[in-house]
């Protein structure tokens, strides 16, 4: 199995490698740059390869990238959309001179317009700051969401319309990141037996589940259906351990990525979220 968490490459792409192997883990997500900042500039060749080698010495694969939290491809407001094609570019950009195997993005919001016309807004600027890009590698997973205000990908039918809707007008895949929390704070019930199945039944028949390449593993302080996104150590919030344990020995999804997004509260946290996935996994 893959189990990882985001470490951060404030110090070098390398030392984010190798943080993710002192963690205990053996696959890692990073941003490509500062996520709250729209201008980003390429990593250097020099620094790709030193990450490139420690990736292929520590056995650490995927890497997963997470886009931009100020990119919304779906904004009415044209400039903002105007800076989120420019910044998705260079996401895509980035993640391919780093040798990336998916690219995570948030769907955006629908503020100010029907949440059908935002879904066509996304695949147009997608459209235009994929064109020319191409990729046999990279993967773009869209993120499903808690449901906050008029974030899109509440419902897996949201991001299952936006992949349809894009197919065939980019050069590269487009699949999937679940996220744990957010599929419980949307309203799937993830924590008991029988809402696992519903909710994996639900994905299978809308997305499908082989297009799922990542699982954001975070426990929810939010309760079922609050539309809350905050993420909680694992086994501490309302999935709890049981829930982990059907999710990660679940046998469809035993071949994805799971990534940790949970807090870093202390020193040690993530080691001890990684440890708790592993425990879980049996």
């Amino acid at each position: 199995m893959r189990i990882g968490a985001h470490t951060s490459i404030s110090k070098s792409l390398e030392d984010a490698a190798l943080e993710a192997h002192r963690l205990g883990g053996n696959t890692f997500q990073i941003f490509s740059a500062s996520p709250r900042m729209w201008r980003a500039s390429a990593p250097s060749k020099p620094a790709i390869a030193l990450l490139d080698k420690a990736r292929e010495r520590l056995d650490l694969s995927p890497l997963v990238i997470h886009d931009n939290y100020l990119i919304n491809l779906a904004a009415l407001d044209e400039g903002i959309r105007t800076k989120s094609i420019v910044a998705f570019r260079g996401e895509l950009e980035r993640a391919i001179a780093i040798g990336a195997e998916y690219l995570v993005a948030h769907p955006g919001s629908f503020k100010g317009q029907s949440l059908e016309a935002s879904l066509l807004t996304f695949v147009a600027s997608l459209e235009e700051a994929a064109r020319g890009i191409q990729s046999s590698k990279l993967w773009l997973l869209l993120e499903n969401t808690a449901g906050q205000g008029a974030a899109i990908g509440r419902r897996f039918e949201e991001i299952g319309a936006l992949q349809r809707l894009s197919a065939g007008k980019v050069e590269f895949e487009i699949g999937y990141c679940l996220d744990t929390c957010h599929c419980y704070a949307a309203g799937y019930n993830v924590a008991t037996a029988d809402g696992l199945s519903d909710c994996l039944g639900q994905a299978e028949a809308v997305l499908p589940l082989d297009r799922v390449k990542v699982i954001h593993t975070n426990d929810s302080r939010g309760k079922l259906g609050s539309h809350l996104d905050r993420h909680e150590h694992i086994g501490l919030g309302e999935i709890g351990e049981a829930g982990f344990t059907r999710i990660l020995q679940h046998p469809l999804l035993r071949d994805k990525a799971f990534i940790l997004e949970t807090p870093e509260d202390d020193n040690g946290d993530h080691a001890r979220n990684i440890a708790a996935l592993k425990r879980l996994a049996g």
